[in-house]
C-alpha cells in the first residue's frame, strides 16, 4: 500500500505540512485538539482508493506546520483563510470537499461559510455547526460554569501559560489523559468527581494501563513526538480567540453552510451533552443552519475521537457521502 508523501504549501503567510495520497477530486482534513494531520492515518488511502486526492493538514501551531506566536494568528479569520490557500495550492481549478474533526470541525464549517467558491461539500465529525450564536461562547461557558463555580476547560485554557505548563511537563502523561477521557471506553470519566473553578484540568485523570486498543503504543508514541517538538502553545490560542471570532461572525451576512454536508458522532461523546444538550438537539441545531444535511449520524458505544476509535464505519459514512456530491 502507498503511503502519505509530505509536502510544505505556503498559505495566508504560513507554511503548512500536508500528508497527501491519491489523485482525483480533492479532500482537505482539519484535525483538532490536540491532535495532527496523523489522526486521519485510517481514512488517507481509503480516499485514495476511492478515487480522491486524500490532504490532511497539520494545522498551524501544530506538528510540522508553521506556530505564529501571537494568539491573534489563531483567530478563525486566519485558520479558514489557511484551509483555503491549501485549497488553492493543490486544486487551483476546482473546489474542495472540507471535513473537519474536534476543532477542526468548526474551521471545516467556517471555511465553508467564509470561503464558500473554494468548498464543494463540508462534514463535521465530534462538533456540529450551530450558526452564530447570540452571544459569544465565552459568556455562555461564564454563566453556565464559572458563575456557578463550577470548572470547565476553555475557561482553563484562557490564561497564557497555564495549560501550557501543564502539558509540556509530562506530554506523554497529559496526551494518554486526555485521549482517554474523551474516548467510549472511559464511560465519560474526568477523573472521579466534578470540578471545581480554579481547578486544573489534568489532576485526577485516569492515564489507563493497558491503553484501550483504538490507539495502539505506536501512535500515542507519534502524537507525544509531534507534540514535544512543537509545544502546545499554539494548539491552546485556538481556545483564545472566542470573543474575536463571534465578533467577526456576528458581522457576516449569511452564516448558513449551503453546501452538501454531513456530521458523524459518537453517542458516548461529551460534545453532544456540554452543554445540556443531547444528539436531537445538535441535530436540530444542525439543521437550522445548514441547508443541505446529506447525513447525520451516531455511532455507538464512540467517544470523542470520531475517526480514530470508529476508523472503518467514519471512512464508509464520508465514502458514501462523497458519492452523492
Amino acid at each position: 500500500m502507498t503511503q502519505p508523501t509530505f509536502r510544505m504549501i505556503d498559505t495566508n503567510g504560513v507554511k503548512l505540512r500536508a500528508a497527501v495520497q491519491g489523485e482525483g477530486p480533492l479532500v482537505v482534513m482539519v484535525h483538532g485538539f490536540p491532535e495532527s494531520w496523523y489522526s486521519w492515518r485510517c481514512q488517507m488511502a481509503p480516499l485514495a482508493a476511492a478515487g480522491f486526492t486524500a490532504c490532511a493538514i497539520d494545522v498551524r501551531g501544530y506538528g510540522g506546520s508553521d506556530k505564529p506566536q501571537p494568539v491573534e494568528a489563531y483567530a478563525m479569520k486566519e485558520m479558514t483563510a489557511d484551509v483555503a490557500g491549501v485549497i488553492d495550492a493543490l486544486s487551483p481549478s476546482a473546489p474542495a470537499v472540507v471535513i473537519g474533526h474536534d476543532w477542526g470541525a468548526p474551521i471545516a464549517w467556517h471555511t465553508a461559510v467564509l470561503h464558500p467558491r473554494k468548498v464543494r461539500a463540508v462534514a463535521g465529525l465530534s462538533v456540529p455547526y450551530v450558526g452564530v450564536p447570540p452571544v459569544s461562547l465565552n459568556q455562555i461557558i461564564k454563566a453556565m460554569f464559572t458563575d456557578q463555580g463550577r470548572f470547565f476547560y476553555m475557561e482553563y485554557f484562557q490564561k497564557e501559560g497555564v495549560a501550557e505548563a501543564a502539558f509540556e511537563a509530562d506530554v506523554r502523561g497529559g496526551l494518554r489523559k486526555l485521549y482517554y477521557a474523551g474516548c467510549g471506553d472511559s464511560g465519560l470519566a474526568w477523573g472521579g468527581a466534578e470540578k471545581k473553578y480554579g481547578d486544573d484540568l489534568l489532576t485526577g485523570m485516569v492515564d489507563p494501563n493497558p491503553f484501550p486498543q483504538w490507539l495502539s503504543s505506536d501512535d500515542i508514541d507519534y502524537f507525544v513526538h509531534e507534540f514535544e517538538a512543537s509545544g502546545f502553545r499554539g494548539p491552546l490560542n485556538r481556545y483564545r480567540n472566542n470573543d474575536r471570532d463571534w465578533e467577526m461572525m456576528r458581522k457576516v451576512a449569511d452564516a448558513k453552510v449551503h453546501q452538501p454536508a454531513l456530521f458523524v458522532c459518537g453517542d458516548r461523546d461529551l460534545v453532544l451533552r456540554m452543554f445540556g444538550g443531547d444528539a436531537a438537539a445538535a441535530e436540530a441545531r444542525l439543521r437550522d443552519n445548514c441547508t443541505d444535511v446529506r447525513g447525520f449520524h451516531i455511532l455507538p458505544g464512540i467517544g470523542h475521537w470520531t475517526q480514530q476509535e470508529a476508523p472503518d464505519q467514519t471512512t464508509g459514512l464520508i465514502i458514501d457521502w462523497l458519492a452523492t456530491l
